[in-house]
């Protein structure tokens, strides 16, 4: 299959997500070798899950049906430039291709913005809108410790 072509069943994806309510107009599709291995669509207002994003959607059924976290020879395809929080489950993933059509500014013509996350990330943590604060407990080297001495530990 063609870039254009996959493209198009990332929009098919989009619109079907769209059309039915589910969310977003944005839809993504995970390939592998020339095979679609995730699919999905926007689907923060039906599942009421800020997370739920095409690009977070298709990654995990990509994972799902591969059974496994890390996606390092797959490419993923996206109606639309991947947000902040998109971008980093692709890195996460190991993703190392994305194509996208519809860019940033196209997308906040329509009422989504990342620009803000973007400023905010400029900022100096103590001058952000969320509040940061760190708090010492004795458990948190706890807990490292018992994983750096777990010995049936998953390594990612």
């Amino acid at each position: 299959m063609t870039h254009e072509e996959l493209m198009k069943i990332a929009f098919e994806e989009a619109f079907q997500g769209m059309r039915n309510n589910e969310g977003g107009p944005f839809g993504a599709v995970v390939v592998i070798d020339g095979q679609i291995v995730g699919r999905g669509h926007n689907k923060v207002t039906s599942t009421n899950d800020p997370t739920a994003h095409a690009e977070v959607v298709a990654i995990r059924d990509a994972c799902k049906k591969l059974e496994r976290f890390h996606l390092p020879e797959a490419i993923i395809y996206a109606t639309s430039e991947p947000c902040p929080m998109c971008l980093s489950a692709i890195y996460w993933a190991n993703i190392k291709t994305v194509y996208y059509c519809t860019d940033k500014s196209q997308v906040e013509a329509i009422g989504f913005s990342d620009k803000f996350i973007y400023d905010e990330f400029a900022l100096p943590q103590e001058k952000r809108s969320l509040h940061i604060d760190k708090i010492n407990l004795k458990e948190g080297n706890d807990l490292f410790f018992e994983w750096m001495s777990k010995g049936d530990r998953r390594e990612y």
